[in-house]
C-alpha cells in the first residue's frame, strides 16, 4: 500500500472536516459519552474553526493518501501556535489520526515521518504531545518512535475531566 502525504490547503476544507470528525469519535467514542463527544466534534471540527486553523502560518496540516483517498491527517504547530509549550525550539503534534480501516498499515509512521521533517526544516530540539491516558495504542506508538513522559496536564471533554500525558522526543 503505497502512502502519500500532501499539505492540505482550505481547498480540502470539506475532507478535513469529514475525517477529523471521523477519526475522533471512531478513536473515543466507547470512552466518552455520546453527548459530551458530539458536543466536542461540534465545537472542535467545524468549517469555521478549522478555517482558522488552517489559516495560521505556524501550524500544518498534511493528509495521508492511499491512491486519491485521505485516509489519515496530521496537525503539526509551532511558535505561538503550540497549545501549551509555546518554545520557539520546540514542534507540538497536535494530531495524527488513521481511519480505522487503515490502522496497522504503517500510515501512522509515515505521518511521523512527515513530523521528523518538519521538525528538521524547523530546526527544533524537540517533538512533544499530548495524549489521553487511556489511550494505550497511541502512547506505545509514540514510545515506539522514541517518545518518553516527562508531565501531565487536564484535557477537558464536555462535562469530563480527562488526563493526557505529555511526551516528548528529543532530536
Amino acid at each position: 500500500m503505497k502512502v502519500e502525504i500532501k499539505p492540505i490547503g482550505i481547498e480540502q476544507l470539506n475532507e478535513l472536516e469529514s475525517i477529523s470528525r471521523t477519526t475522533f469519535a471512531d478513536t473515543f467514542a466507547a470512552d466518552n459519552s455520546s453527548e459530551d463527544l458530539e458536543n466536542y466534534l461540534n465545537a472542535s471540527f467545524n468549517k469555521e474553526k478549522l478555517t482558522e486553523e488552517l489559516s495560521n502560518p505556524q501550524s500544518e496540516f498534511s493528509f495521508a493518501y492511499i491512491k486519491e483517498t485521505p485516509v489519515g491527517y496530521l496537525k503539526i504547530n509551532t511558535g505561538e501556535a503550540q497549545t501549551e509549550i509555546k518554545n520557539q525550539n520546540g514542534l507540538e503534534i497536535e494530531r495524527i489520526y488513521v481511519l480505522e480501516a487503515y490502522q496497522g498499515h504503517k500510515i501512522g509512521q509515515a505521518l511521523f515521518s512527515t513530523v521528523l521533517e518538519r521538525g528538521e526544516f524547523h530546526q527544533v530540539d524537540f517533538v512533544w504531545l499530548g495524549v489521553w491516558e487511556k489511550n494505550e495504542k497511541a502512547i506505545r506508538f509514540y514510545e515506539k518512535n522514541g517518545f518518553i513522559a516527562f508531565d501531565k496536564h487536564v484535557f477537558v471533554l464536555g462535562k469530563d475531566v480527562q488526563t493526557d500525558i505529555m511526551m516528548k522526543l528529543t532530536l
